[in-house]
C-alpha cells in the first residue's frame, strides 16, 4: 500500500472518529456520561500508576450537582410568564 494512500485513511478514520465523538454527545448525552465514568473509574483506583491515574481523571467529566432542597438560587424555582 503506497504511503500516501494510508496517510489519507488514517486522516479520514479520524475525521469520522470526530464526528461520531460529537454525534453521540449531542443526541445521547447520558450514555456518553455513564461511558466515561465506567471507563474513567477502573483507572483512578489505588496502586494504579500516576499517569493512568492523571488520564483517567480527564476522562472522567465533571461532577454533577443534584440539589434536591433549595440551597441557594441555581435557578431551579418557577419561571416568569412571557410577555407578550
Amino acid at each position: 500500500m503506497d504511503a500516501g494512500l494510508l496517510v489519507q485513511y488514517a486522516i479520514i478514520a479520524v475525521a469520522v472518529i470526530a464526528s461520531a465523538w460529537f454525534v453521540a454527545k449531542r443526541q445521547f448525552p447520558n450514555a456518553v456520561r455513564r461511558l466515561r465514568v465506567a471507563v474513567a473509574v477502573p483507572m483512578v483506583r489505588d496502586g494504579r500508576a500516576s499517569w493512568l491515574q492523571k488520564l483517567g481523571r480527564r476522562i472522567a467529566p465533571a461532577a454533577m450537582s443534584n440539589d434536591g432542597a433549595c440551597g441557594g438560587c441555581n435557578s431551579c424555582g418557577p419561571s416568569e410568564p412571557k410577555r407578550h
